[in-house]
C-alpha cells in the first residue's frame, strides 16, 4: 500500500511488534472500511495510523465534497468509519481521526503522523485504559388530561353548550383559568425533568474522569420526538465500566419522568482534544442550544 488515496481511521501506539500482531489490526481482521477495503497500519515515529485504500472517484478532493452532500452515502460512510474505530478500540487505546480524512499515499499518512505527533502521543497517554460512555435522557410529553365535567365540546372548547346558562357549561373565564393552570403544570414538569437531568449528570460525572455535554439532539435528525434534556459523554476507566453502567440503570429507575439511554463503550471520540473536556468536578446545565450531537 504505497500510492493512491488512503482513508485514515485512527491512530494507535506502535508497539514495535510485527504488523499482524498489532492488537488493533488483530481485532479488525475481517472488518472492512468505508470503501469495502481491508484496513492496514502505516507506522512512523512511534505511532501507527489505521488506514485503507479508497477510490479517487469518490474520495478525491474534487468529488468528495459533492459525495458528502448525499446523506445516504454520508451515513453509510460514517457507520463504516465508526465500525472500524470501535472495533479497533475494543481492547486497545485508539485516537479516532476526523471523518473523511484522506491522504495521498503512505507518505501523506506519515506526514499526518509527523505533524500531529505531539497531539496524538499526548492523547494516547491521557486515554490509555479508558473508554467513552454516552448517556441521553428524554422527557416525554405529559399525558393528555381528562376534560373536566361540563366540557362536553372537548378540552379546547370554552363552552359546553350553545346556551350560556346550560348546566355544566364552562365560562370563558373558567376556560382561561384552566388553560393557564395547564401551562403552569407543564412548565413545572419541564423544570422537574431538567432538574432530574442535572442530577443524573452530576452523579455520573463523579464516577467519570471526564465529562462532556453535547448540544441536545435535533429530533429531525435523531427521529426521537421526546425532548432531549441530557446528551453527555463520560470518560471512564475500562475496569470501572460495569459499575458505571449499573449506576446509570439505578438512576433511570429513580427518575420515572426521564427516559435514560446508555450507549457504549466507545472509543473516546469526545475526549481526544483536552481543550474540549471539563473536569468531572464541574457540572453545567444539560439543556443547551445547538445542533444534534453524535449518535453515541
Amino acid at each position: 500500500m504505497t500510492e493512491g488515496l488512503r482513508y485514515a481511521y485512527a491512530v494507535v501506539r506502535d508497539t514495535g511488534t510485527p504488523e499482524a500482531a498489532l492488537d488493533a489490526l488483530t481485532a479488525l481482521e475481517g472488518v472492512r472500511g468505508v470503501a469495502g477495503e481491508p484496513v492496514r497500519a502505516v507506522r512512523h515515529l512511534g505511532l501507527a495510523v489505521l488506514a485503507g485504500a479508497v477510490p479517487a472517484e469518490d474520495f478525491d478532493e474534487g468529488p468528495l465534497p459533492r459525495r458528502l452532500e448525499d446523506m445516504a452515502w454520508l451515513e453509510d460512510m460514517a457507520r463504516a468509519h465508526q465500525r472500524v474505530v470501535d472495533t479497533a478500540g475494543a481492547e486497545s487505546c485508539v485516537i479516532p481521526v476526523r471523518l473523511a480524512t484522506v491522504c495521498q499515499g503512505e507518505e501523506g499518512l506519515r506526514r499526518m503522523l509527523a505533524t500531529g505527533r505531539e497531539r496524538f502521543a499526548s492523547a494516547l497517554d491521557r486515554l490509555e485504559g479508558r473508554v467513552e460512555w454516552g448517556v441521553k435522557a428524554y422527557a416525554a410529553p405529559p399525558p393528555p388530561q381528562e376534560p373536566p365535567a361540563g366540557a362536553a365540546n372537548g378540552p379546547d372548547s370554552p363552552g359546553a353548550s350553545d346556551s350560556p346558562g346550560a348546566p355544566g357549561a364552562m365560562s370563558g373565564r373558567d376556560y382561561l383559568r384552566r388553560r393557564k393552570a395547564q401551562r403552569q403544570a407543564a412548565e413545572r414538569r419541564w423544570g422537574d425533568t431538567e432538574e432530574d437531568a442535572r442530577l443524573v449528570h452530576h452523579t455520573l460525572s463523579r464516577l467519570a474522569e471526564r465529562a462532556r455535554l453535547h448540544p441536545p439532539q435535533d429530533p429531525r435528525l435523531s427521529g426521537v420526538s421526546d425532548r432531549n434534556v441530557l446528551n453527555a459523554a463520560y470518560l471512564v476507566r475500562r475496569e470501572d465500566s460495569a459499575a458505571f453502567a449499573e449506576r446509570v440503570g439505578e438512576l433511570a429507575g429513580r427518575t420515572p419522568e426521564l427516559r435514560v439511554k446508555l450507549t457504549g463503550p466507545w472509543a473516546p471520540y469526545s475526549f481526544t482534544d483536552p481543550d474540549q473536556t471539563e473536569s468531572a468536578d464541574e457540572t453545567t446545565a444539560p439543556h443547551q442550544t445547538g445542533s444534534a450531537g453524535a449518535d453515541r
